[in-house]
């Protein structure tokens, strides 16, 4: 079968140690010489590090550890996070890009990665995309402080490979991967894990089949790939064949098709205390199709258990009829975790409903009341209206006062993480 390849110049920037990099520069430091830290002092030696800067990056230090990790001997300064300081700083620097591309032509993939398709843009400029790339990144240290790596790329798979692997290790931090490539960089990396869209699960059943580096997935018949793994077996079988089609342009922007919700957890969770997360997650689901008039399909709840003992799961319900209440997401997710948890310690809670779809009325079995279901509809908007005005810690269960809840906390946050 004749295989179709894009030949487009993409652009894929990453900030380089983004919250990290933004904490420096409020400080007047230099990222690359300043030892920092983004982790909430309050937890102690146990918090994570959502970011640490490219100096003790030099040192070893990984992100996502925790504080106890690093190594005593090393010293170093712990920022409190400022989702609120990341945001204004990102939308700093999609200004510049905006001063190269249209927006139809941009595509923010998140607060601090973003692809840019240039095709269009390098005969106006008379440069290669190499150059451009340079301007761009050049611009965006000029502008606003920070550094960033780019990966150059025929589709938005390669520039993503390209920037993820390479980049980071060229003196201009500029990587460009072009079909030609593919054998002597894209097929030796291993781990697979090392590859955007492969996790340490997909390794670990891709090891089994003797697939080990990109090059063993490019020659593996595709066919037994999708027989195994359905449609994303034909993915993993195109990507490492460095095969995207993808076109920025034709993107549904704004377009969701699934809400999910995570935290990973300060202390280890057991099977009792646990519920009182999931119940708040699924209130938290709920309200957010309610506020975009969507339903869902699908709910699936995923756990992952503490470091010391690994592993977890991820299942997914198909639903008889759309849903947008509480109640339904919660006894689904119940399910769930009474059907696979294991009775081991939980650090990290997940929760996703898909299949989404505008909500255009409401869809009946014989089990339901709707005089009940108006009811209750009504209640969910004076509740959102309150919390909307209020605040969202306005009005909370009572269960949102026990010790082991994290909703007030986590309400005080954007994304997350301390405004």
């Amino acid at each position: 079968m004749t295989q179709v390849y894009l030949k487009r110049n993409f652009l894929c920037i990453d900030l380089k140690s983004f919250f990290a990099s933004v904490e420096c520069l409020d400080r007047g430091k230099d990222p690359f010489s300043y030892p920092l830290v983004v982790a909430n002092p309050k937890q102690g030696t146990g918090a994570i590090t959502l970011a640490v800067s490219p100096y003790l990056k030099s040192l070893g230090v990984a992100s996502r550890s925790r504080l106890f990790e690093i190594p005593k001997k090393i010293k170093y300064v712990i920022a409190k996070p400022r989702m609120s300081l990341y945001l204004a700083k990102s939308r700093e620097v999609v200004e510049v890009y905006l001063k190269y591309v249209a927006k139809e032509d941009l595509h923010i993939y998140s607060i601090d990665e973003c692809f840019l398709d240039v095709t269009d843009y390098l005969k106006m400029y008379k440069k290669s995309d190499y150059e451009l790339a340079l301007d761009i990144l050049e611009d965006v240290k000029r502008t606003t402080g920070l550094c960033a790596t780019c990966g150059i790329g025929p589709n938005m798979l390669m520039a993503k490979i390209a920037m993820d692997i390479e980049a980071k290790h060229n003196n201009d931090f500029i990587a460009k991967w072009t079909y030609e490539d593919i054998p002597d960089k894209l097929w030796s990396i291993a781990p697979l894990s090392k590859v955007w869209g492969i996790g340490p699960r997909m390794e670990a059943n891709l090891n089994k089949m003797g697939i080990y580096t990109m090059g063993d997935l490019a020659h593996f018949d595709r066919y037994k790939l999708k027989q195994k793994f359905g449609v994303i077996g034909l993915e993993l079988w195109n990507h490492a064949n460095g095969i995207d089609l993808s076109r920025i342009r034709n993107m549904e922007k704004g377009a969701d098709k699934s809400y999910s919700h995570s935290q990973v957890l300060f202390k280890d969770y057991n099977g009792e205390n646990i519920k009182i997360i999931i119940r708040e997650m699924a209130e938290v689901m709920a309200l957010r199709l309610q506020e975009n008039h969507k339903t869902c399909l699908k709910v699936g709840l995923g756990m992952s258990y503490s470091k010391s003992v690994g592993g977890g799961f991820f299942h997914q319900i198909t639903l008889s009829n759309p849903t947008d209440r509480k109640d339904v997401i919660l006894a689904n997710c119940l399910m769930i975790f009474d059907k696979f948890y294991q009775d081991l310690p939980i650090r990290k809670v997940s929760i996703n409903c898909g299949d989404l779809a505008d909500k255009t009325g409401v869809q009946l079995n014989i089990f339901d009341n709707i005089n009940e279901i108006e009811e209750a509809d009504s209640i969910n908007q004076a509740i959102r209206e309150i919390k909307n005005k209020y605040g969202k810690n306005s009005l909370l269960s009572a269960s949102s006062l026990l010790r082991d809840s994290t909703i007030k906390d986590r309400n005080k946050k954007i994304g997350g993480h301390t405004a």
